[in-house]
């Protein structure tokens, strides 16, 4: 017996509907599909849930310098001639950021290699501008993480919902708890 379901599918197809829809539950909450996929969504999903809540706070906060191109009221990057040239003017700023652990870094690329990159419209915005990348990694160390710290497993919940209209295949919804 097999560890896992096959769903029909070869196994790059199976990996990458597992992939799209791990990502599509993590980013949005919920999604609706079929009972066998989403039993087997739960068991990676909650993997990396767990992953993230075991990693939330392991980093450290560090601050830096670091040079940034002065800029004017349209955006546009301020020039100085020096010795006949035109050159950019920097100023020097300092921020603080999180340098993670080892065992956090390592969590993150798991992540990054596992998730597909998110973009959302963003309503207030029209034309190219208007769709943004959302960093899923970063959700998940700040968002997800923390809030199911607590919790022991069991961050997934299926909800029966009824047979599909097309095929009778049984549709769920499953959502983070």
């Amino acid at each position: 017996m097999a560890g896992y379901r096959k769903l029909g599918k070869t196994s790059s197809q199976r990996k990458a509907l597992l992939r799209n829809q791990v990502t599509a539950l993590l980013s949005n909450g919920k999604i609706v599909t079929t009972e066998a996929r989403a039993k087997e969504i739960r068991r990676i999903a909650e993997k990396y849930i767990t992953l993230a809540a075991k990693e939330k706070d392991n980093y450290e906060t560090v601050t830096v310098t670091g040079k940034v191109a002065r800029k004017d009221k349209d955006g546009k990057r301020v020039k100085e001639v020096v010795n006949g040239k035109k050159v950019d003017v920097f100023d020097e700023v300092q921020k603080t950021i999180k340098k993670d652990k080892a065992s956090r870094l390592h969590a993150r690329r798991e992540m990054m290699a596992f998730f597909y990159p998110v973009t959302k419209m963003d309503t207030e915005l029209k034309g190219r501008k208007a769709i943004k990348e959302v960093d899923l990694i970063a959700k998940m160390f700040d968002e997800i993480g923390p809030k199911y710290a607590d919790r022991k497993g069991g961050y997934t919940r299926i909800v029966k919902i009824g047979p599909r209209k097309g095929d009778a295949a049984m549709e769920v919804l499953i959502e983070l708890v």
